[in-house]
């Protein structure tokens, strides 16, 4: 009943900025960012991957209620970059990471595709797989479903080896 339209949680109204920097006079090189129709997903992110830079102090994120859609972002870098610029570089790098692990699960399932190793008929819970989830071909962990346990590591291939 209070709660607002669910497309204004997420989409950008009429010219308005995605991202607002507002500079902290209290705190030498630091800033709070509001990073507008984004939530938990985004701010978690950007702050684990703002911590792993080595010119960042401090790095953290609140979302102030939830019923509005933004958090803020508050970055304290050492003085040899600013905030809104290491914000984008830290930016570049995740959209990177995200990048490659897509290209690795595309090519992992591609691999089981072409294997031919899909749930079949025979793959869940069929006549003498002991009534298990899954046969012990696609076990992803080994442990030999059905079979018990007879399956190892070292003779098999597994679609969570890199």
């Amino acid at each position: 009943m209070n709660a607002p339209d669910r497309f204004t949680l997420f989409v950008l109204d009429e010219g308005e900025a995605p991202v607002e920097v507002n500079e902290d006079t209290k705190i030498p090189n630091a800033a709070t960012i509001k990073i507008l129709k984004q939530d938990h997903t985004l701010g978690n992110m950007l702050r684990a991957q703002l911590l792993s830079m080595p010119q960042v102090l401090f790095a953290g994120y609140k979302v102030p209620h939830p019923l509005h859609p933004y958090f803020l972002l508050k970055i304290q870098t050492d003085g040899s970059i600013a905030p809104d610029l290491l914000l984008s570089e830290a930016c570049n790098q995740l959209i990177g990471t995200l990048a490659s692990l897509e290209g690795k699960f595309k090519r992992e399932f591609a691999f089981k595709e072409a294997d031919g190793a899909g749930l079949g008929a025979t793959g869940v819970g069929g006549a003498g797989h002991g009534g298990a989830a899954f046969a012990t071909s696609d076990d992803p962990y080994g442990t030999g479903a059905g079979t018990g346990g007879t399956a190892s590591w070292g003779n098999r291939d597994d679609y969570l080896d890199f």
